[in-house]
């Protein structure tokens, strides 16, 4: 089940904040679990179990490391081998079939490929469960008693298939004392609905033009109908996943939950180090914290920084998808990364416009190769992209462009603040009348496209 249908917006999210709310305070953490688990279950039931195990194994890591936090030796190993199964349900479930494919075609083997389904969300709530008896260890966050209240945190359903991540030690007080108003629910009502919006309006209407030209053989594409499919989907992943982050932050408000905002306009950054620091905050922070900082930072001399750096964008590329392209996407980031801390990025602060063109066109260009499925069509699609062999424009390219020149003029507005900036600018009794006409007008729209359209995908729900 997703955000984006009808069965979600119309059956499962009134009737879960109902019971919701007509429960005391007491019980609401119990009928979130539930809830939660009933969400996750709806496609694949057996993979409750897979959910139900990981909290069950990092619950009771949490207290056996608060039990024996005098004893540090023994409190590193239960972190350790939390994190080990952790890890090892994640290898197994996502990247099994690669390791397998890998060493079938390196050594010559036939193992047979296991061709398991993926539970989905898995990377994101390994991630938000491996966290929980680190902070417990590192004195960041009280130990969590209540089997209960753990378990809604982990399967928590506004956040649960595709973040933003929420670190436990973020919502740690929330789970026992949380603010109830009608200004918090009305402001995640809105929060949501523009999400929707964004995700069905603007990413389903762009996605697929897209579609149009990554069906195409590179062969029969042409030099501008290569950048604008390329641009078609750097706007899609962006309302895609911006759009479902802010259905995610907005819901989480609903219940009383306040998550960390996950994108603030990417595409204004002025360097790719600027781009990572506002695309996908929440993945970016958690391997900051967790991965970054424990390899030593930036405190042990630049040489072993910037192998930090390759170590930590090798596994964000990896973390993405079990696809050997994922691990080029990762290092083609981190050699840009690279560049800028030894000595591009000081240059590109003092000139912000080319900073801007630049890293609009590094992001534009990394998502071709993060989307294709091998390396073989990534190297096809840069090759018309940059008019090694291909016409400049097609006919069709035209058409294509025409027809969809009204809603990626609309795209590229709304990937900006301005949109933001002059509605703050209107005076405030106008806002509070307008706003809730916008949100019935943004839900019945959506809903009326959700009726008619059957092209509803939702990129990050496979990762």
């Amino acid at each position: 089940m997703v955000f984006s249908t009808l069965v979600f917006l119309f059956l499962y999210l009134p009737i879960v904040l109902l019971l919701y709310y007509l429960l005391p305070f007491r019980y609401r953490n119990l009928f979130l679990f539930l809830a939660s688990l009933f969400f996750y279950g709806w496609g694949e039931p057996v993979y409750i179990l897979l959910m139900l195990l990981t909290i069950t194994v990092n619950y009771a890591s949490g207290l056996l490391v608060d039990k024996y936090r005098d004893n540090d030796r023994l409190a590193r190993c239960i972190v350790a081998a939390s994190t080990v199964v952790s890890l090892g349900f994640l290898l197994y479930f996502k990247y099994a079939d690669l390791l397998i494919g890998s060493c079938n075609s390196i050594l010559g083997t036939s193992f047979p490929l296991l061709r398991l389904a993926l539970p989905v969300g898995i990377s994101f709530y390994t991630f938000q469960t491996m966290t929980y008896p680190i902070d417990i260890y590192r004195g960041d966050a009280t130990v969590q008693r209540s089997y209960v209240s753990f378990g809604a945190y982990v399967a928590l359903f506004p956040q649960l298939i595709a973040g933003p991540i929420v670190c436990y030690k973020d919502i740690d007080a929330q789970l026992n004392v949380r603010e109830h108003s009608v200004g918090k629910f009305s402001a995640g009502a809105e929060r949501f609905v523009t999400g929707l919006a964004k995700k069905v309006l603007l990413a389903n209407g762009i996605g697929s033009l897209w579609d149009s030209y990554a069906a195409m053989s590179p062969s029969s594409l042409s030099a501008g109908g290569a950048w604008l499919g390329a641009v078609a989907f750097s706007l899609q992943i962006y309302f895609d996943f911006s759009g479902y982050s802010d259905m995610a932050i907005g819901m989480g408000k609903m219940l009383g939950f306040e998550f960390l905002e996950n994108f603030n306009y990417p595409y204004i950054s002025a360097s790719v180090t600027e781009f990572w620091r506002r695309w996908h905050i929440s993945l970016g922070s958690w391997f900051r914290d967790y991965v970054y900082i424990p390899l030593g930072g930036n405190r042990r001399g630049l040489p072993r920084q910037l192998l930090n750096l390759l170590i930590v964008w090798s596994l964000t590329g990896l973390w993405h998808g079990a696809n050997w392209t994922f691990l080029l996407w990762g290092l083609y980031f981190a050699a840009f990364l690279i560049m800028e801390k030894l000595f591009l990025l000081q240059w590109l602060e003092k000139h912000r416009g080319i900073g801007h063109i630049y890293a609009l066109l590094v992001a534009v260009c990394g998502w071709v190769i993060f989307q294709l499925d091998s390396v073989g069509e990534a190297v096809g699609y840069y090759r018309a992209m940059f008019g090694l062999g291909s016409a400049r424009w097609g006919a069709g390219d035209l058409f294509l462009l025409r027809s969809y020149l009204p809603i990626l003029l609309v795209a590229l507005l709304g990937a900006t603040p301005l949109p933001k900036k002059l509605w703050q600018r209107l005076p405030e009794r106008l806002r509070g009348v307008l706003t809730p006409l916008l949100i019935l007008l943004g839900l019945t729209v959506c809903t009326a496209k959700l009726t008619n359209d059957t092209y509803n995908p939702f990129l990050y729900f496979r990762f």
